[in-house]
């Protein structure tokens, strides 16, 4: 039975084995991943799970330019199958690009449902911080992404042109 949990050192092994089955570069939707994190050394990978742990926090500063985010792993077990993030506010880049929520299941995990699973238990997250509407959005080719966000209620309110190539935007009321 899959699981969300808050990143932990203790999976370094496993995120490591997650990581490499989607290949190179930052593409797990979901983690927080960003180019400058070292995350193959047990001492980077720490830094790495407290900075994601402290971007949830209020009591935590955030850097200029970032907004608030808690992040879940989907884990089954050991195994980490995938990631989702809720972000907790909108900024144009988020309104544009990647919208309040942002999920990934490796390769190999796909076509079970979890994607459909965490988006669903991320909703009540997002319920809880006080939100009455999230933004999800998705790759314009991405059909099983596009199903997921449609399950759970999301209208697609367009698909945009982005830095990052074709978008459908989706907002999902709470």
């Amino acid at each position: 039975m899959p699981e969300l949990i808050a990143p932990t050192v203790r999976l370094h092994a496993a995120w490591l084995e997650a990581h490499a089955e989607w290949g190179p570069g930052l593409h797990e939707d979901g983690f927080g991943l960003r180019p400058s994190d070292e995350v193959r050394s047990p001492a980077g990978f720490a830094a790495w799970v407290r900075l994601l742990a402290d971007e949830s926090d209020p009591a935590k500063p955030l850097p200029a330019g970032q907004v608030r985010c808690t992040y879940r792993w989907i884990v089954e077990g050991d195994q980490v199958l995938g990631g989702i993030a809720l972000r907790h506010e909108l900024d144009d880049y988020l309104v544009r690009v990647a919208g309040h929520i942002g999920y990934g299941i490796r390769p190999s995990a796909r076509r079970r449902g979890l994607a459909t699973w965490a988006l669903g238990r991320m909703l009540g997250a997002a319920r809880a911080l006080g939100l009455d509407r999230v933004l999800v959005t998705c790759e314009v080719h991405n059909v099983a992404s596009a199903r997921t966000i449609e399950h759970h209620g999301g209208v697609l309110e367009d698909i945009r042109d982005t830095d990052l190539g074709a978008v459908r935007r989706y907002w999902i009321k709470l």
